[in-house]
């Protein structure tokens, strides 16, 4: 069954306790009202540095983690509200893929009984069924059948990252998110396994949210891309509009660092100033403009931008110190905002 996903200001924030006097002191605002759309078959790429909050996104939506605030709605149906009967049912539909294949698997556990434990507790199948169905599962990741009575620690890298993915695949799901599924592996394994992910997608139709904080092969897997920046999306549009025309000084920063195939070629990298704030204590108004090479006064970065679509389906966070000539691109804002 094909669905789609639908985040709207999405808030997911930790308290910190600690001091002297009892009580919440501060919060941690890893997702701070984030909206995003994900449809039927489609694969969607988050990309931004550590910290800036795409993993908590992705347990987010899988309700590993609990939400502060907003909505996700899946079909319509706000997953944050369901309980029981209802919330195993959500579980089924979405599933994840893990960044560290060796810590994700249950190394007590052979791999027949990781695969077939998903199985159980939904109760698909008999014992029969089941281990039939785990043998497909494992031909079609690129293993053979044998493996399910062995144990992950006797596979390699790549080999338990199949098996995870096959985890995710035993169910049937139709939205699978993978936090960075192949960061950990070495780049002649990670093109085997994005390759894979891709005609798996191909064949059964579910869409990925693809957390990755390499542009490069987010560029290979993503129809759309999501640019995340403390929290909040600052950019999005589609693979080819984002890399031909990026728009936000943060995602032209980003695609300006990713590596250049030929050795000889000259390429203009832009540095940021400084490090990436703290959730826990974000500057006033626009997060980027602070550090922005761009010219952007402190009364400019005080003030918060405006996120909008600046041409057909590509929405940009629009600010003085986001936007290179900010003024002429979009007069109306900068006279409003003045």
């Amino acid at each position: 069954m094909k669905t789609s996903l639908k985040i709207q200001n999405l808030q997911v924030h930790f308290p910190l306790r600690g001091g002297l006097l009892p009580g919440v002191k501060r919060v941690c605002r890893a997702v701070d009202g984030l909206s995003l759309t994900i449809s039927p078959g489609e694969t969607l790429g988050i990309v931004g540095e550590s910290g800036c909050g795409k993993t908590t996104l992705g347990k987010a939506i899988c309700r590993l983690v609990p939400a502060t605030g907003g909505e996700i709605l899946l079909d319509g149906e706000n997953v944050l509200s369901l309980r029981g009967k209802n919330l195993l049912r959500f579980r089924r539909s979405v599933q994840m893929i893990f960044q560290d294949p060796a810590e994700s698997l249950n190394p007590r556990q052979t791999v027949g009984q990781i695969l077939e434990e998903p199985l159980s507790i939904h109760k698909v199948g008999k014992s029969s069924e089941r281990k039939e169905r785990i043998r497909e599962i494992l031909e079609e990741v690129g293993l053979d059948p044998s493996a399910a009575d062995r144990y992950p620690f006797e596979f390699s890298g790549g080999q338990r990252q199949r098996i995870g993915i096959a985890r995710a695949l035993v169910l049937e799901p139709s939205l699978i998110i993978c936090d960075e599924a192949v960061s950990a592996l070495d780049v002649s394994v990670q093109s085997q396994i994005l390759n894979l992910l891709l005609e798996l997608q191909k064949k059964h139709g579910f869409a990925y949210l693809f957390i990755s904080h390499d542009l490069a092969v987010v560029r290979h897997v993503a129809d759309r891309i999501a640019v995340m920046y403390l929290g909040k999306v600052v950019e999005e549009a589609s693979r080819e509009v984002l890399f031909s025309n990026p728009l936000h000084a943060y995602t032209r920063a980003l695609i300006s660092a990713i590596p250049s195939a030929d050795p000889l070629a000259k390429k203009k990298r832009i540095l940021l100033e400084g490090d990436v704030p703290s959730p826990i204590d974000p500057p006033p108004g626009c997060a980027f403009a602070w550090r922005t090479y761009l010219p952007c006064t402190p009364e400019e970065a005080s003030r918060p931008g405006e996120f909008i679509e600046a041409e057909p389906a590509h929405w940009v966070e629009a600010h003085p110190g986001t936007i290179e000539n900010y003024a002429e691109r979009f007069p109306e804002i900068d006279r409003v905002a003045n």
